[in-house]
């Protein structure tokens, strides 16, 4: 149920998942739906659970073998490629708290941290930057990501050049950090 409530949030979009929506989807009427979910809450909950796995799963897989900026663009494109192919079910993800340590989702948003954490160790990145050099990661996978899935990039210069600029740029910050400097 949930793998179907996923293909449809990514097609229609999650704000338009229903629990409606997907009964038709799987052929049974709406109530029948309760036997497997809670409800529209409990639905996205375990839709951001899925999504968070599978993309723990895609950028764990490219970094493997890889380290410095290699990694660091192994694991971009494959974040990038995931939202892109994925948007509904990763919208699903954002905002949505685990509600305590053995929250599914608390396991895998952990997954996914530690596959960007791998990313780190090719940077020797201090103990005392970890969190910030993640929320960037982060940042930069995210908001170039999303901004392509909903089409926001209306410029003429290319999207792929500019996805390797941001990775060359994020790459040379990593570096300068590691060598005890500010990034520029």
């Amino acid at each position: 149920m949930v793998a179907a409530g996923a293909a449809l949030a990514d097609e229609v979009g999650l704000a338009h998942l229903t629990m409606g929506s997907l009964a038709e989807r799987v052929g049974v009427r709406t109530p029948s739906l309760y036997k497997h979910v809670g409800g529209q809450e409990d639905l996205v909950r375990r839709i951001a659970v899925l999504a968070m796995n599978e993309a723990a799963d895609a950028v764990g897989g490219a970094v493997q073998g890889y380290a410095g900026r290699d990694a660091l663009a192994a694991a971009a494109r494959a974040f990038r490629a995931f939202v892109l192919e994925h948007p509904g079910r990763y919208a699903a993800t954002i905002g949505m708290e685990p509600s305590g340590p053995d929250d599914p989702l608390a396991a895998a948003g952990g997954r996914l941290l530690d596959a960007f954490m791998a990313v780190l160790r090719g940077y020797d990145v201090g103990e005392s930057d970890v969190d910030h050099a993640l929320r960037m990661l982060r940042s930069l996978c995210h908001g170039f990501a999303t901004l392509q899935a909903a089409n926001a990039f209306q410029w003429s210069a290319d999207i792929d050049e500019s996805f390797e600029w941001l990775v060359a740029f994020a790459d040379r910050g990593l570096r300068a950090m590691c060598r005890g400097r500010q990034p520029v």
